[in-house]
């Protein structure tokens, strides 16, 4: 009787076992692309560089990573109810020139703190008023907004580079915690509110209802509107943080924050598994794909590689995410 029990679970444990191993296969194909990339580029590392490996260079990394990753945080709010924001460069500009140009200096510490998210929390009002109720095309208005704010800028300035960032606001992206720089802290800070906002809140039900149908949302009785104008002015506040972390940054300002900026932000989120309407990566997905940019980016510069090879791996990288997500949605 003993060796029929035996037999018996050996025969039940087997399917339960593939099921298992299924199960893993399919977690793992599932995953954003961003931790494809990421898995590659380590495996690679130790040929290219052994600096590449070293602990502390991550931690320099991480530091690097840290304003991007807050405006992806920002750009994903808003891909999530189906909506874009290509205003982040003009945030950036706008911050970072008044920041360094010393029209603040007259002011208290808190007024060059409380400036980029003030900034970024009426601009992503404006463009919430512009996609929800003016109901505009998301990509010319917010792009419009970020050319009126550079317009601005190169007017203020001349077209000449302001002066340097004050000293004391360095300190959060060169102060650290056992090795983890402060805007780091800040950027994980972030990333685990809104993931808590989006798992227990009401909030969180509204934006995913809202990036699976619009239509059906607004006839469940979901503020649309409101929804997408509140998910802009987040953005546009979580943009002007990032735009404070990019000013603690720099040690001289500039006036071309660049091309790049939103576009890798928009990359970043997409590989992070977060495209219009589909949430795949939660937060973990586009912090994973700022992590996996940021150490691209450092290989290729090993590698001599410049701005517009970076620009072509970049795009090649967000092709290789399209062709995922197609090849996903063909075996649904």
């Amino acid at each position: 009787m003993d060796f029929s029990m035996t037999t018996s679970d050996s025969k039940t444990e087997a399917p339960s076992r593939s099921l298992t191993g299924k199960s893993a296969i399919s977690w793992i194909l599932g995953l954003p692309p961003a931790y494809y990339v990421l898995a590659i580029l380590v495996a690679v590392a130790p040929a290219v560089s052994a600096t590449l490996i070293n602990p502390n260079y991550w931690f320099v990394i991480l530091k690097q990573s840290a304003p991007l990753g807050i405006a992806v945080l920002a750009q994903s709010l808003v891909m999530r109810v189906r909506s874009i924001d290509l205003s982040v460069s003009g945030i950036f500009a706008f911050a970072i020139y008044l920041a360094s140009s010393g029209q603040l200096n007259n002011y208290p510490p808190l007024m060059t703190v409380l400036m980029p998210v003030v900034i970024g929390l009426a601009v992503g009002g404006v463009n919430g008023i512009l996609v929800a109720y003016v109901r505009a095309s998301a990509v010319i208005s917010t792009l419009s907004v970020s050319a009126i704010l550079i317009g601005i800028v190169q007017y203020m300035s001349a077209g000449r580079a302001p002066g340097s960032t004050p000293s004391w606001l360095r300190i959060l992206t060169s102060g650290n915690i056992h090795g983890l720089s402060y805007s780091v802290v800040l950027w994980i800070v972030i990333a685990a509110l809104i993931s808590i906002a989006f798992r227990f809140l009401i909030v969180g039900r509204y934006f995913r209802a809202v990036g699976d149908n619009p239509r059906a949302a607004e006839t469940t009785g979901i503020p649309l509107a409101r929804t997408i104008f509140v998910s802009h002015t987040l953005a546009g506040a979580l943009t002007g943080i990032a735009a404070l972390v990019q000013v603690s940054a720099l040690a001289v300002g500039t006036i071309k924050p660049g091309f790049d900026t939103f576009m890798n932000a928009l990359a970043a989120t997409i590989l992070g598994g977060v495209t219009f309407g589909v949430d795949r990566g939660g937060v973990a997905g586009p912090f994973v794909a700022v992590v996996a940019f940021s150490f691209l980016f450092a290989m290729l510069t090993v590698f001599g590689i410049q701005e517009p090879g970076k620009l072509i791996v970049q795009g090649v990288i967000i092709a290789f995410a399209a062709i995922i997500y197609g090849a996903r949605a063909g075996r649904v």
